[in-house]
């Protein structure tokens, strides 16, 4: 599969450079566009966790900035002069001259941020193309093609988050329960409070309490019976978000905040929140019902 960002590689993008070529290969190409120099050995770790994120960096810029690598175990001589003292260490050069650099293993999204610094903005790349055009599909209701623009995003970046949410939101939809579980489960510690993460992981959590409601039927011909069962006003909020009947869903909840804020514990407003949180903030539903929560605890 080819998105707009799957180019061939130009002769000369990414190259390994020593002592005796590093004035060709950086000094003289730094007059026509960024060379970025990775000064690296092969007995540290965080730089073979940073290699394959600048390589996709640089394969992306579309040869405005090129990329040379220097082992500094085999070629001490130039990093030495340079003051090179730990690594990863990237110096970017410029007509001639370092002009910026960092030192450490980063992130794609901060490293993609230190190249737009030397060549602008670069637009989306592969996986965000791909991400897009799952969202799409998603939309289309082509969910076997989403399904499978995640997947391939997730061959490329396994832990990337957006591709984990969407491919488990697509199976909650689905009614996979079992299935969205686990794959958010591929979500890495350290980003477990991402947005996507956090909205997919509360509708899971809803999805789970709504599962063993059953019917909205029952609990509406409770409600109707007795407007004060709160309890079963709660659950039949819960049963009708599960149904994507959102705004009926919070006006059960906003009544039972204005009949009795204290029941459960505030349990009302916080279930609401959830609802909040699970759709996302630009959710119509969410901005009508934060509006109507507004108007009832502040006016």
């Amino acid at each position: 599969m080819l998105v707009n960002g799957d180019t061939a590689e130009q002769p000369g993008l990414i190259k390994d450079t020593s002592t005796q070529g590093f004035r060709q290969d950086v000094i003289a190409e730094s007059m026509k566009q960024p060379v970025l120099v990775d000064f690296w050995a092969p007995w540290c770790g965080p730089c073979k966790q940073l290699t394959p994120v600048i390589e996709k960096v640089v394969k992306a810029a579309r040869g405005k900035v090129r990329l040379v690598k220097m082992n500094i175990d085999e070629f001490p001589e130039i990093p030495g002069q340079l003051g090179i003292q730990s690594i990863p260490a990237v110096i970017a050069f410029k007509q001639g001259q370092p002009i910026d650099g960092f030192m450490g293993a980063q992130p794609e999204s901060q490293v993609k941020a230190f190249i737009e610094k030397l060549v602008g903005t670069m637009g989306p790349g592969a996986t965000e193309e791909l991400i897009a055009a799952a969202k799409a599909a998603t939309e289309a209701g082509d969910a076997a093609g989403a399904s499978e623009l995640y997947a391939h995003v997730l061959e490329l970046e396994p832990d990337n988050v957006a591709a984990i949410a969407g491919l488990a939101k697509l199976h909650l939809d689905m009614g996979d329960l079992e299935g969205a579980t686990g794959i958010l489960g591929m979500v890495p510690e350290a980003k477990a409070a991402d947005p996507a993460v956090v909205a997919v992981r509360a509708a899971i959590e809803l999805a789970q309490q709504a599962a063993a409601l059953g019917d909205t039927s029952e609990l509406e011909a409770k409600v109707a019976a007795d407007p004060k069962d709160h309890q079963s006003r709660f659950d039949l909020a819960l049963a009708l978000n599960a149904n994507d009947r959102r705004e009926e869903a919070v006006d059960h909840l906003i009544a039972i905040i204005k009949a009795d804020r204290a029941w459960n514990d505030d349990g009302a407003r916080k279930q609401l929140l959830q609802f909040f949180e699970a759709w996302g903030p630009m959710d119509e539903h969410s901005m009508a019902g934060r509006r109507k929560l507004s108007t009832l605890l502040f006016s």
